[in-house]
């Protein structure tokens, strides 16, 4: 399932904050933990280990007093002491310490831990224990304390008592101690015990805490990099707005903003191709413009240079007759008129074919679109130059394709283009060269490449090559080229150059198939 930028974006921040109320809780259960701990060894082992400190003292206080009561002898002073020890170290009071000391236990069984609940248990058993050995000791010791405050008492008997009172104390004595010193190791064990898991738990949360910030972190440079294609769209926009179509960001992946990114980039080729289209047509609506205002122009010219120029040419022709039947007083003489009217003849002819020139581009003719074998009407235009091409030291390369389909074509004004294109490319070769006419199709045209190896032309040459009366000739009236792109435009077909200054000039022609 594709989850969109805002919703991982979100998860990514969620998962951050979960991970740091996970750590926050941690945190607080282990803080309850430790007031749990602490309140069951102050409020509970600590007590019971003051009470049996206590009950410990009191039976200490006790043997003595049994000690110093059997030391004596006189009668008057036992009796004496045996009062003292009945008010003041009454068995009764350790009873009642007893008693309270396991009430405090069973309260204790309420707030401690299951894990505490055996040892709880052993200690109430214990006070139990000490409890009904202390109701039997208060016993003997009375029957003792009796038999002392009698006038005679039985020696035999009193020993025996008094031995099994003795041994009594010493066993109830060990009893409170190691109940003591059983509290005191429990107290001990569950404060090792706090201060190990609290160092845990301060080791847990420093490294959870540590996790949840390089997670964040993670998180952060992750979000960073999920929205980095954003500044780059803006880049892209930006250049956009400035004119530069040839942004592409180039963004991968398929969420909302790469989805945006590659609609951009194919906007931004779409405005390229606007954009070239839209030059094109207003470089060939400012071409067209400029053969309206030629044409119009060398109509005039044509107009007014045509007739006279007529009428000079039959009367040199004319002067040539007489000056045939004349005489002169020297051939030198008749030699030299004989020259001028000649030159008069050939500049008379070159004027005329500029004015054809400039008629043609002025009315350009319809073209007759008929089914033509582009090859054929190549091999004859290559056969009419043949000779011109071989006194240039021009060689000819044919590399016709063998299924060259048929083209649609005015056939007088393909060879009048061919030929256009045949003489540049050998002036173009002054001192000889290689000439390589290709033809082969191309998706729904014919495309016939003119190669030759002069020595070519620079970019800002090939940019102005196909406007009226731009040339590089002397001599040259910049027509050729522009009357020969008129005529394949009219054909639905295109004429374009490829120049590589010293290595020659390739013109590329396009037409329709038939």
């Amino acid at each position: 399932m594709k989850l969109s930028l805002a919703t991982r974006i979100f998860l990514g921040y969620a998962v951050v904050l979960v991970t740091f109320g996970l750590v926050s809780l941690f945190s607080v259960a282990e803080l309850h933990r430790n007031r749990l701990e602490i309140r069951l060894v102050s409020q509970g082992y600590l007590q019971l280990s003051q009470d049996a400190a206590e009950m410990e003292m009191n039976h200490a206080n006790q043997q003595r007093h049994t000690a110093r009561m059997l030391e004596e002898d006189s009668a008057e002073i036992r009796r004496a002491i045996i009062r003292l020890a009945r008010v003041y170290v009454p068995t009764a009071f350790i009873s009642q310490r007893l008693a309270a000391t396991r009430e405090r236990a069973t309260q204790l069984r309420e707030m401690a831990p299951e894990s505490e609940i055996p040892f709880i248990g052993e200690l109430e058993a214990r006070l139990a224990e000490l409890d009904s050995r202390y109701q039997e000791y208060g016993r003997a010791a009375e029957s003792v304390f009796d038999a002392f405050s009698t006038q005679a008492p039985d020696k035999a008997a009193v020993d025996r008592a008094t031995a099994d009172v003795l041994t009594m104390e010493d066993a109830i004595g060990r009893e409170l101690r190691l109940l003591r010193l059983s509290l005191s190791n429990r107290i001990r064990e569950r404060v090792d015990g706090a201060e190990e898991r609290e160092r845990q738990t301060g080791i847990a949360i420093i490294s959870l805490s540590v996790a949840a910030i390089l997670l964040g972190l993670g998180a952060t440079a992750w979000s960073a990099r999920t929205l980095r294609p954003v500044r780059t769209l803006i880049e892209g926009v930006s250049r956009i707005g400035k004119g530069d179509y040839s942004a592409q960001l180039g963004v991968r992946g398929h969420d909302e903003v790469a989805v945006l990114a590659r609609e951009f980039d194919q906007m931004a080729r779409s405005l390229q191709a606007r954009e070239a289209q839209i030059k094109a047509q207003a470089e060939a609506l400012m071409r067209a413009e400029q053969l309206a205002a030629v044409g119009r122009v060398s109509a005039q010219i044509v107009h007014e240079v045509r007739n006279p120029l007529s009428s000079i040419g039959l009367n040199v022709e004319l002067l040539g007759d007489a000056v045939e039947r004349a005489t002169f007083p020297t051939p030198d003489e008749s030699g030299e008129v004989r020259d001028l009217l000649s030159a008069v003849t050939r500049e008379v002819d070159r004027l005329a074919d500029v004015t054809e020139h400039y008629l043609r581009m002025a009315r350009p003719q319809r073209p007759d679109l008929d089914p033509r074998d582009v090859t054929a009407v190549l091999d004859g235009v290559l056969d009419f130059s043949r000779e011109e091409l071989t006194r240039a030291g021009v060689e000819v390369v044919r590399e016709f394709a063998p299924t060259t389909p048929p083209v649609l074509a005015d056939e007088g004004q393909l060879r009048q283009v061919f030929l256009n294109l045949l003489r540049n490319s050998r002036e173009a070769m002054p001192h000889g060269g290689q000439l390589t006419i290709a033809t082969r199709p191309v998706e729904q045209d014919v495309e016939v490449t003119v190669k030759d190896t002069g020595q070519g032309m620079t970019e800002e040459v090939r940019q102005h090559l196909f406007e009226p009366f731009f040339t590089t000739k002397e001599g040259g009236t910049g027509l050729g080229l522009a009357v020969s792109q008129q005529i394949l435009q009219a054909h639905g077909g295109s004429l374009s150059c490829q120049s590589i200054p010293g290595q020659g000039t390739a013109f590329v022609l396009r037409l329709p198939r038939a």
